[in-house]
Formats: C-alpha cells, sequence, structure tokens
C-alpha cells in the first residue's frame, strides 16, 4: 500500500499537520486585511465582490491542472511548488495600488491556494492510512488554529499601523521557514485507490446530498473570512482597532470545535451534531443581523464558528464510507461541491451589500446556513448504505 520507506507516522502526521497550518495561516493573513486594501483603492461593496471573484476563478481554472499536477509529480513535491506560490503571491497582493492588479494576483492567490489543497489533502488521506483511524478532523482544527493566529496577528498589525505589504512579508518569511522544515518529513508516495481511477467523478445522489449540506455551510464559512472585517466595520462601526474581533472569535471557536468534533458525534450521532451546526450557524448570524452592536455581533460570530467548525471534517468522514465510489474520490467530489460555495459566496456577498446592504447579504446567508440542518437527514444515510 505505501513504501516502506515513508516517514513513521507520528513524524508524517507531524509535517501534514504543519502544512495545514501554513495554508490557514496564508490566507488569514489575507483576509484579515481585506477592510484595508479595500480602503486603499478605494473600492465600494460591489467592486470588491466583484474583485473578490477572481480567487473563485483562478481556484475552478486550477481545478483539473492541480489534479494531473498531484498525480504525475506527487503530492509532496505539488505541495512544495504551491506553498512557494502561495507566499510569494500573498507578499506581492500587499503592494497593490491598482484595481487591477488585486485582481490579477487574486486568481493567482486562488490557483496557488487550490494547489496546496488538494496536495495537503491527498497527504492527509495517506496519514490516515497509516493511522487506521479518523484524524481528518484535528488536521482542520490545525488550519482553522492557523485561521485564528492569522486574525490575531492581523488585528496587531493594524493596531501597530504597519503597512499590509510589511505584514505579509513578515509571515512569509515565518510560512517559508516552516515549509522547508517539515517537506522532506511529508509522505514521498501517495495513497493509491484499487479501482485505477484517476480523474474527478461526478458524485452519485448521496453524495451529492452531502456535498450540497457542504456547499451551504462553506458559503457561510467563505462569507465570514471575507467579510467579517468589513462587517464590523461598516454595520457595526467598531475601532479602528477592533474590526478584527468578530473574525478573530469566528476563527477561534471554529477551531476549538473542530478538536471535540469526534467526541460529539460518538455521544450524539452525526446527524444530530449536523442539526445542531445548522442551527448555531443561523442563530449566530441572525444574532449579528438584528442586534449590530459590538458584544452581541461579537457573540453571534462565535455562535457562526461552532457552527461551521465540526460539519466539513465530518462530510469528508462520511464520504469515505461511500459504497459507490473509492473513498479519496468520493472527498473530492464532496469536497468540490462544497468548495463552490466557499469560493463564490463571498463575491455574491458584495452584490447583495451593494445593492441592499451588509446586514440582507448576512441573513441570506444566515438561511442559507440552516440548509446544513435541513440536509442533515438525507446526507446521513450515505452511512446506511442508501443510494
Amino acid at each position: 500500500m505505501l513504501a516502506s520507506s515513508l516517514p513513521k507516522p507520528r513524524v508524517a502526521r507531524i509535517a501534514v499537520s504543519n502544512f495545514f497550518f501554513v495554508s490557514g495561516l496564508c490566507f488569514a493573513t489575507w483576509a484579515a486585511r481585506i477592510p484595508d486594501i479595500q480602503h486603499h483603492l478605494g473600492l465600494n461593496q460591489a467592486e470588491l465582490g466583484t474583485v473578490l471573484f477572481a480567487s473563485p476563478v483562478g481556484s475552478m481554472v486550477c481545478l483539473p491542472v492541480a489534479g494531473v499536477m498531484v498525480t504525475r509529480l506527487g503530492s509532496r513535491i505539488c505541495l512544495l511548488i504551491g506553498s512557494i506560490i502561495y507566499t510569494a503571491v500573498l507578499c506581492l497582493i500587499g503592494g497593490v495600488d491598482h484595481v487591477w492588479e488585486l485582481a490579477a494576483l487574486l486568481f493567482l492567490f486562488g490557483m496557488a491556494g487550490n494547489l496546496m489543497n488538494i496536495s495537503i489533502n491527498t497527504q492527509a488521506v495517506g496519514v490516515e492510512a497509516l493511522y487506521q483511524r479518523s484524524i481528518m478532523a484535528s488536521f482542520h482544527g490545525l488550519w482553522s488554529l492557523a485561521g485564528f493566529t492569522g486574525a490575531a496577528i492581523g488585528t496587531f498589525m493594524v493596531s501597530q499601523h504597519i503597512s499590509p505589504l510589511a505584514h505579509f512579508v513578515y509571515v512569509s518569511v515565518l510560512i517559508m521557514a516552516i515549509v522547508f522544515l517539515f517537506v522532506k518529513s511529508a509522505l514521498k508516495n501517495d495513497l493509491r485507490s484499487g479501482s485505477g481511477k484517476s480523474g474527478f467523478s461526478w458524485p452519485d445522489r448521496s453524495l451529492l446530498n452531502l456535498g450540497i449540506l457542504s456547499f451551504c455551510c462553506m458559503a457561510c464559512e467563505g462569507c465570514m473570512f471575507d467579510w467579517s472585517g468589513i462587517y464590523f466595520r461598516d454595520v457595526v462601526h467598531a475601532p479602528e482597532q477592533y474590526v478584527t474581533v468578530g473574525y478573530t472569535t469566528f476563527m477561534a471557536t471554529m477551531a476549538t470545535g473542530r478538536f471535540f468534533a469526534d467526541n460529539m458525534v460518538t455521544r450524539f450521532g452525526v446527524k444530530n451534531v449536523f442539526r445542531v451546526a445548522g442551527c448555531l450557524i443561523t442563530a449566530g448570524l441572525l444574532l449579528a443581523v438584528i442586534l449590530p452592536q459590538f458584544f452581541t455581533a461579537a457573540l453571534g460570530f462565535l455562535l457562526t464558528g461552532f457552527g461551521v467548525s465540526s460539519v466539513v471534517p465530518l462530510a469528508y468522514g462520511l464520504a469515505g464510507k461511500s459504497k459507490t465510489m473509492p473513498a479519496g474520490m468520493a472527498i473530492a467530489a464532496v469536497s468540490t461541491v462544497g468548495f463552490i460555495g466557499f469560493l463564490f459566496g463571498p463575491p455574491l456577498i458584495g452584490y447583495i451589500a451593494q445593492a441592499f446592504d451588509l446586514r440582507w447579504s448576512f441573513a441570506i446567508m444566515a438561511a442559507l446556513g440552516f440548509g446544513t440542518t435541513l440536509m442533515a437527514g438525507r446526507a446521513t444515510r450515505l452511512v446506511a448504505g442508501a443510494v
């Protein structure tokens, strides 16, 4: 299955964990300074939404290319390539002076991020095989923990009036040090499916239901990543040094929840966890919409973080139990459907906010988040093998 030359499970897990962390840190570093870059370029909500659309376009364009690269070169080499490009583009984003520059760089940022995402999840599947038990939630928990760390660093940088360019360079140096320290300990050979299939396959009905559930959750997650800071600035009217508080509270509870996800499923069942998660997402966003004061909005984002925390890791775990598709392909299919919501939700919010109000955008996301609760029953029938 895996070559005997591969690192020991513990060593490989530590290496892959660090790559999940730096991936989340890179993305969170950009997200934490979106309000500053928007202000620097003089963009309104709709214009920002249009520019943000460049990142998902880059990700979708890269999807087939990344699949071929990982298959031919291996996930470890692609992880190194993606990490270098991801951090290099981050630095360039910090120095933009024109809208077209930001759009072009976000396109490349999306491509590099998608290559890194596919590579680290391929590595995670291999490490899970070495452990012979589910550890995917802990990997995603580290990605979220990195998001919290990036938000905290962003809050400090803003309070000290450090420019986005200097901020991004400091973080990129740290990321590159971690990458070159741990890349040799990552898995050299990827786990191969015995089916012989290597391309993307459209999911069957049961997997599609799971993908729709993930879509509802990840659209709300993408909303929080790209728009929480702007919501605190323009709707909550938080002081400049505290505009990242909502994002920070969201990331803190999202990271915390992922480390407890497996125990919650053992005690209450995956269907109930999904249902409660959808209710928390909706309640949190509606609280921030109805009572857009500093503490109530922060509490709302906190609840939203707990809500989204467990959905994606558990969805990947369920997909791996599919009886109609190899585990790796099933996870990739569900991930693709869900990731569409994560990527295309934030640009859509910009258009809605420009036409109506940013609070309306968050209210619509709250309704979409409840789709996680509504889809819980259909999605979890996959466990019983229903088609």
